[in-house]
């Protein structure tokens, strides 16, 4: 917790704070009040955001209102055009009456929490570690360091969740076609460092098979289920290839996203830096070349490239869900990979409510769907791991 917000922090100091993360730590600040009374009105003070002889933070129930008044101020003339039904609104109304020091609408608003029979924490470093031989290592269950010495190579697992190939022996390494595949169950997610030195974030309910030869091979080949962030490392004479069901994806070195889950209409790849090529597996003859800040949207009309806020599709990797005008049909199946639950609608109408918002993943279940509830349009009963949704 005092890692992401001391992130925030910095990033309001920078003058570089996006505005999902303005609402994230309003978001924040109403959800725990109690630590942001002490620990995290320390860590502003600390970073120069608010001074102990400021004469309207005296009295420490005024504090807020200065802090919250300085993040928000900027953006104050945003806030006349009405956007759609969101969270963002809700929690930009919420803003405001904090600064109002309305400690009354904060009660009500917690006196509506939902009461969840069962409540689910959120996922985790989890993952499946699938040898060229066929052995499976939970690497969850194993403990840092070393895992295993295979082709040449030697596979250890990190305290913080990698997973790191280092080339022992360049003569001792395969020439064959031998991979190992990764894969991460619902609400599970792992990071791995590859052979050639490219860093892959493999999110929930995905899979990355990969060679282990890759020094020895043209073309660096990797097959792609679910998703997965990339920094490919450059090799200009080993073009680096992403295989999914639905396209091709080619890069020399660069930073982008693909998410191609089965249960999705659309496989989505949104580039950060450098430059890559799309193609349609079905139509080699289809394809598109990103620059920096598209993504481009296969479908079985073919491929459009559009212009996009990257961080809403990375908001996984940094640990919170980001939407923008997302229907909730599309936003709960990404929870239910995340938190590893079936979701049943009782109203078929829930499924087109649209949502603009922050919402960390490392919440609880039950504070997810609250900030969800709030907007009035729906509400959830969870019975066991199955989420039951209706429209209000």
């Amino acid at each position: 917790m005092e890692e992401r917000v001391l992130f925030l922090i910095n990033k309001f100091q920078s003058g570089q704070m996006l505005e999902a993360e303005k609402t994230e730590l309003l978001l924040f600040i109403e959800d725990h009040p109690d630590a942001v009374s002490e620990e995290i009105f320390n860590l502003l003070m600390a970073h120069d955001l608010v001074h102990t002889n400021d004469d309207e933070i005296n009295i420490s129930h005024h504090k807020w209102d200065s802090i919250l008044q300085k993040i928000v101020s900027v953006d104050q003339l945003k806030y006349q055009q009405k956007p759609p039904i969101s969270l963002y609104y809700k929690w930009a109304a919420a803003a405001v009456l904090i600064l109002a020091l309305t400690s009354i609408f904060i009660y009500k608003i917690r006196e509506k929490s939902p009461v969840f029979t069962t409540d689910i924490a959120p996922g985790g470093n989890k993952a499946i570690l699938t040898l060229a031989s066929g052995k499976k290592i939970s690497l969850s269950d194993v403990a840092n360091g070393d895992v295993i010495k295979e082709a040449g190579l030697s596979i250890s697992k990190t305290a913080d969740g990698h997973l790191v190939y280092h080339v022992m022996n360049e003569d001792q390494s395969t020439g064959g076609n031998e991979t190992n595949t990764i894969t991460t169950p619902n609400g599970g997610e792992w990071q791995i460092h590859l052979p050639d030195g490219s860093d892959i974030w493999l999110n929930a309910a995905s899979s990355l098979e990969y060679p282990l030869n890759m020094s020895k091979t043209s073309i660096r080949s990797v097959r792609l289920k679910g998703e997965a962030y990339f920094e490919v490392a450059k090799d200009s004479a080993h073009p680096f290839v992403v295989e999914t069901e639905k396209q091709k994806l080619e890069v020399l070195g660069t930073h982008f996203n693909i998410n191609s889950y089965a249960d999705e209409r659309t496989t989505r790849t949104t580039l950060l830096e450098g430059s890559v090529r799309i193609s349609s597996r079905t139509n080699l003859a289809e394809y598109g070349i990103l620059k920096p800040g598209e993504q481009s949207v296969l479908s079985a009309q073919g491929i459009k490239i559009n212009t996009v806020d990257t961080d809403e599709s990375v908001a996984w990797k940094k640990g919170y869900f980001m939407f923008n005008n997302e229907k909730q049909e599309s936003i709960l199946r990404k929870i239910s990979r995340w938190y590893n639950i079936k979701v049943e609608y009782a109203d078929e109408e829930a499924k087109d409510v649209m949502y603009y918002g922050t919402v960390s993943r490392f919440d609880k279940i039950s504070q997810v769907l609250h900030k969800f509830e709030q907007t009035g349009e729906v509400r959830f009963e969870m019975q066991g791991n199955k989420l039951i949704v209706y429209k209000d």
